[in-house]
């Protein structure tokens, strides 16, 4: 049974917006004059978005990066503070444009909010005039506006599934959840399945994986639109599956790049992207967790998964200062004679309000995954199938509606008080 029909909306209203794009590998030189603005920089250098360019941040404003660029080469990107105001601001700048090559792109920062001078250093091929004080998403968000042309085609949004520890369930819920994004809410998805030698994306959807994903990270240089459609397993009109093959007969020693690449080519062919990452924390698992556009993490309400959880979300709050905080699942609540840390405890311990509270249920996990079917499938209004549907309505920002407290399940925090 099919749970019911969304908002019929198409593929082309969700995607990442155009500034959420990565900025390509560019170098980019800051030269400040105030304390305030080499923060920022700093904190945008870090970004996600800018995590493939060359950062390089100094003091001296305009008058550093014309001693600078007399014996060096001018950056791709250039950014100059400037304390001048008027026409000082122009006669700086003429001083730089002396030393500086044609190609490069050059954003001045200013304590003025002058039109008049907006617009003739506009004229005079400045590529944008900001005014201080900067925030880093106004600053990133100016870097990609000259990177990425606003008829660029669209990408996918690509959101990551992990677990606290090995059978908290992730896998499962990204798989379901994936299924409702496709199904109900009509939008093209892919379902990547990254846990190569054991993953059950093919068991949860009943499919034969073969080597699909295995191929591409192989070679993910061949990896374009023609080669992911033939490796791309179809399971409905709106949803695609990347499944591991969950063979032990080759060993997956993928270099870090390739699963990056991989990834990328999908999003580019799929406006939503679902990766199922798997319990195992190596140098491109922990690359994949940063550099996505949503993290969901999945823990249960015990020891092993409060540190655990604990610890990703202190890595994510450093190195993801713009973004916002992983989503947080506890999941299996509830379960017969076992010692529980109280919701409302576990939430406190992290600083992190869970977006939803699943009771355990057994049967109805057991069942789906014995017949390779979604949770909905077998019981579409059960609590379980009820909160995936919120889950998946809340990352894709679609169709969000406040569930019945007939229900009994915690969805919201508000609504979390009988768990706690």
């Amino acid at each position: 049974m099919s749970i019911a029909a969304g908002s019929g909306l198409n593929e082309g209203d969700f995607g990442a917006a155009a500034h959420e794009r990565p900025v390509p590998r560019i170098s980019i030189h800051v030269f400040y004059e105030y304390p305030d603005t080499a923060a920022t920089a700093q904190r945008a250098s870090t970004d996600r978005r800018l995590s493939k360019a060359h950062t390089e941040i100094r003091e001296g404003g305009v008058s550093g990066a014309v001693a600078h660029y007399k014996e060096n080469a001018t950056p791709n990107l250039l950014i100059v503070e400037t304390q001048a105001q008027g026409p000082a601001v122009l006669t700086e700048l003429e001083r730089l444009a002396e030393v500086c090559d044609e190609d490069t792109k050059v954003i001045v920062v200013g304590r003025v909010n002058d039109v008049q001078l907006y617009r003739e250093l506009i004229r005079r091929g400045i590529s944008e005039y900001l005014v201080a004080p900067l925030n880093p998403i106004q600053l990133i968000e100016t870097v990609s506006s000259l990177y990425i042309k606003a008829d660029a085609p669209p990408i996918g949004r690509v959101i990551v599934f992990a677990g606290a520890r090995g059978g908290t369930g992730a896998s499962t819920l990204a798989h379901n959840v994936g299924w409702y994004i496709a199904e109900a809410l009509k939008i093209d998805t892919a379902i990547v399945d990254l846990d190569l030698p054991f993953g059950t994306a093919g068991l949860d959807f009943n499919e034969d994986p073969g080597q699909g994903i295995a191929d591409a990270l192989a070679a993910p240089e061949r990896l374009d639109d023609v080669l992911l459609d033939r490796l791309l397993i179809k399971c409905g009109e709106h949803l695609s599956l990347f499944a591991a093959p969950a063979m032990l007969d080759r060993m997956y020693d993928a270099e870090e790049s390739a699963y990056e690449s991989v990834i990328d080519q999908v999003r580019a062919s799929m406006p939503c992207v679902i990766v199922d990452l798997p319990h195992a924390w190596t140098p491109w698992a922990r690359q994949t967790i940063l550099s996505s556009d949503e993290i969901v993490f999945v823990a249960t309400p015990d020891l092993a998964s409060l540190r655990n959880a604990k610890n990703v979300m202190d890595l994510v709050r450093s190195n993801r200062p713009n973004d916002a905080m992983p989503r947080l699942v506890i999941n299996q609540t509830g379960v017969p004679k076992r010692p529980e840390i109280p919701v409302k405890e576990f939430a406190a311990a992290l600083s992190v309000e869970p977006s939803l509270v699943l009771p355990f249920d057994p049967q109805l996990f057991g069942t789906a995954a014995n017949n390779g079917q979604m949770l909905a499938e077998v019981q579409p209004r059960s609590k379980v199938s009820e909160g995936v549907r919120h889950l998946a309505e809340l990352v894709t920002g679609r169709n969000v509606q406040p569930i019945s407290k007939k229900s009994g399940m915690s969805i919201l925090p508000f609504l979390n008080r009988k768990a706690g």
